[in-house]
């Protein structure tokens, strides 16, 4: 292997090290956050949907079991799938915001519109960080 080639390794790997602990930690802060002010994202569930508050705890606990998870290499895999469902269930409640936005004074509807897409990143980058093959792992 070319010196080039060591090098460029050397940097994915450094970069998806500070990714997995960058998108762990967003998880976990997110996570606590249902719990520290639930009426923020209760407000985002969509009309109709039982139980909110319910949802939000739930929601929250998952995201802080999968950042968790994250950083722990024999569950990593599990966890990266279980934070792209999560981000999979959520994602009808990124579609209500953008669609009542006049209902959220704290975000543009521009934001809530360009939200909807930054969901796939996120999922491509729990993917690339947790689930996707590759020669040698984060430690």
């Amino acid at each position: 292997m070319s010196k080039f080639h060591s090098s460029l390794r050397r940097l994915l790997y450094v970069l998806r090290s500070v990714c997995l602990w960058l998108t762990a930690g967003l998880f976990i802060l997110a996570g606590l956050n249902h719990f520290i002010s639930p009426d923020f994202y209760i407000q985002m569930i969509p009309d109709g949907w039982p139980q909110p508050r319910w949802l939000v705890f739930v929601s929250g606990f998952f995201e802080i079991l999968g950042g968790a998870g994250l950083l722990l290499q024999r569950l990593r895999k599990a966890a990266g799938y279980g934070l792209i469902a999560l981000l999979i269930a959520v994602f009808p409640a990124n579609v209500h915001m953008a669609m009542h936005a006049d209902r959220y004074d704290a975000f543009s509807q521009t934001g809530l519109i360009a939200r909807l897409p930054l969901q796939a990143v996120l999922i491509a980058l729990v993917w690339w960080v947790a689930c996707s093959k590759r020669k040698h792992d984060v430690e």
